[in-house]
């Protein structure tokens, strides 16, 4: 099994990010951090990567809460 980062700006944390924020689910991460070096892509991705950021992204959306702009 592939290692997956985790923590802040790790493909789970950036699921779950995508869902509270209302934006369509992209598999995507930030290696050092979100916003920081380079956002790796889905055509960059391995399968556990994208398996992780669409576990978040479900995870997030089980839970219901989004941000709120209103």
């Amino acid at each position: 099994m592939d290692e997956v980062m985790t923590g802040h700006g790790g493909p789970r944390d950036r699921g779950g990010a995508d869902y509270y924020y209302h934006r369509p689910p992209v598999p995507h991460y930030w290696a050092q951090g979100t916003g920081h070096g380079l956002k790796t892509v889905a055509a960059q991705m391995n399968a556990s990567e994208i398996a992780a950021y669409n576990e978040g992204y479900l995870e997030a959306e089980d839970y219901g809460v989004q941000k709120d702009w209103g």
